[in-house]
C-alpha cells in the first residue's frame, strides 16, 4: 500500500510521544524534568477538526513548550464523558491548570470546580464568572463575524446576487454571537454598497443549524441546499461539520467547470483557507490558541485570577485571516502531513499553495477588502457597535431588524441593561 510507510512512521511517532509523556511504561532516565503539568479536555469532535479543538491544542502546546510543562490531552467521545474526564484529572491533584474546551462543558466545570476549590480551571467559550478557581475564556465572535458578513455581502452585491448563507453546528448561545454578527455585517454591506454605487440591494441570509459539530455529511447537505437556493458565500460555523461545507462548494464549482469561486466558502476558528484553495475566500479566526496560552501564562507567572477573559478585535482575539495567518497554520502541521496535503491538492510545493490562495483572494476586488478593513477600524475604535446575541430572544431581534443601525441600537440597549 502507498501509505504504509507513512502509517508506520506516524504510529512510531505517536508511541514515542506517549512514552515520553509518561503515559506508558515506567520511569526512565530520558523522561524530561518538567516544571509543572497542564491538562486539556477536548470537546466532542476532538483533535483533527482543523478548527476549535486544534486551535486549543496549538495554544496549550506552545505554552507547554515555552514554560517547560507536561501537557496531558483527554478526548471526550460524548457529553457523558465531560464530568468523569474533568473529575479524574482534578482528583490527581497534579495539574497546575485544567482546560475544558467548549461551552458544552459549563455544567461539568461548575460541578468539579466546586468539588475541588483548590484546583484551577479554564473553560473556553463557557461563562462561569463567579468562581475564583475558574477563568472563562470568551470571544467577541460577533465582531469577527461582522467582518465576514461585510465581506460576504459585498461579494454577493458586486456579483448581482441576493443571498448568502451560514451553516452552523448545535444551536447554543456562542453560535448566536456568530450568527448575529454575520447578519449585522451583511446589513452593513447593503448600506455601504448603496453609498458607493447608488444601487439598492437586499441580501437575504440563509442559516441552517445542523445540530452537530462533528458530522461533515450534515454540513455538506446543508450547504448544498443553500447553494441550490442561490447562496453566493457560505460561512461555516460548525467545527468539523463545516468541513462538509467546503466539499459542497468545491463540488458545485466543479459542476460549473470552475476550480475557483465564486461562490465561496468561509472558514472558522483557524485559518482554514489552505484546506480548499480556490474555494475558501477567508476564515474568521477565533484565537482560541491565544486565550489558552494567556490562561496558562497567568498561572506560570503568578498573575492568575478567576473571572472572565474576553477577547475581541482590539485584543486580536478574532479577525479575518490573512495569507500570513494561513502560512502559520499550515506550517504548524507535521512535515509528512503537509506533504500529504499538497499531494491531495495536486500541488508541488507550499509556494504553489500560497500562490493559489493569493489568486483566490484576487477574485475579490480590492475595494471590498478595503471596506472590510474600514469596518474593522470603526469597530475597534468604538465608532460602530456590533450586537452580541446570547439568548434566543436577542438573536430573534437581530433577525427581525431591517438595518445595521437598528441592530446597533439593540447592542446599545443590551449594554445598558
Amino acid at each position: 500500500m502507498k501509505n504504509r510507510g507513512l502509517t508506520v512512521l506516524l504510529v512510531g511517532i505517536l508511541l514515542f510521544s506517549v512514552a515520553v509523556s509518561g503515559c506508558i511504561g515506567g520511569e526512565t532516565t530520558s523522561t524530561p524534568q518538567y516544571e509543572g503539568k497542564i491538562a486539556l479536555v477536548y470537546d466532542v469532535g476532538g483533535r483533527g477538526d482543523l478548527s476549535f479543538n486544534d486551535m486549543a491544542y496549538l495554544g496549550a502546546s506552545k505554552a507547554a513548550k515555552d514554560f517547560n510543562l507536561e501537557l496531558k490531552e483527554v478526548q471526550s467521545n460524548s457529553e457523558s464523558d465531560y464530568l468523569p474526564n474533568l473529575r479524574s484529572l482534578a482528583q490527581k491533584g497534579d495539574y497546575d491548570l485544567i482546560i475544558a474546551v467548549g461551552f458544552m462543558m459549563v455544567d461539568a466545570v461548575k460541578q468539579v470546580a466546586e468539588e475541588f476549590p483548590d484546583q484551577k480551571f479554564a473553560i473556553v467559550d463557557g461563562y462561569i464568572p463567579d468562581k475564583p478557581n475558574v477563568v472563562s475564556i470568551i470571544f467577541k465572535e460577533n465582531e469577527g463575524s461582522a467582518l465576514i458578513g461585510a465581506l460576504a455581502g459585498l461579494i454577493a452585491a458586486n456579483d448581482g446576487k441576493d443571498k448568502v448563507g451560514a451553516v452552523l453546528g448545535v444551536e447554543i448561545p456562542p453560535l448566536y454571537k456568530f450568527e448575529g454578527g454575520y447578519m449585522f455585517g451583511v446589513a452593513w454591506a447593503e448600506d455601504y454598497y448603496k453609498q458607493k454605487t447608488g444601487k439598492d440591494v437586499d441580501i437575504k441570509v440563509l442559516y441552517t443549524y445542523t445540530g452537530a459539530f462533528n458530522d461533515p455529511a450534515k454540513g455538506k447537505t446543508a450547504a448544498q441546499a443553500q447553494l441550490g437556493q442561490g447562496a453566493w458565500v457560505i460561512y461555516q460555523i460548525a467545527g468539523a461539520t463545516g468541513l462538509g461545507v467546503f466539499d459542497a462548494v468545491y463540488e458545485y464549482l466543479q459542476s460549473q467547470g470552475k476550480d475557483m469561486g465564486p461562490p465561496f466558502a468561509v472558514g472558522v476558528d483557524s485559518a482554514q483557507d489552505w484546506i480548499k484553495p480556490g474555494v475558501i475566500i477567508a476564515s474568521m479566526m477565533k484565537r482560541v490558541d491565544v486565550g489558552v496560552y494567556k490562561a496558562v501564562e497567568s498561572v506560570v507567572k503568578g498573575t492568575w485570577k478567576g473571572g472572565v477573559m474576553e477577547l475581541g478585535l482590539k485584543e486580536d482575539g478574532v479577525g479575518v485571516s490573512s495569507i500570513d495567518d494561513v502560512k502559520e497554520m499550515f506550517n504548524s502541521l507535521p512535515e509528512d502531513a503537509k506533504e500529504q496535503k499538497l499531494k491531495e491538492l495536486g500541488l508541488n510545493s507550499e509556494d504553489e499553495l500560497f500562490a493559489k490562495l493569493e489568486e483566490t483572494r484576487n477574485q475579490v476586488p480590492d475595494w471590498i477588502w478595503q471596506a472590510v478593513s474600514e469596518l474593522e477600524e470603526k469597530i475597534k475604535s468604538g465608532e460602530i457597535k456590533v450586537p452580541m446575541a446570547t439568548t434566543k430572544d436577542q438573536i430573534e431581534a437581530i433577525r427581525n431588524a431591517e438595518t445595521w443601525q437598528e441592530m446597533e441600537e439593540l447592542a446599545k440597549e443590551w449594554e445598558s441593561s
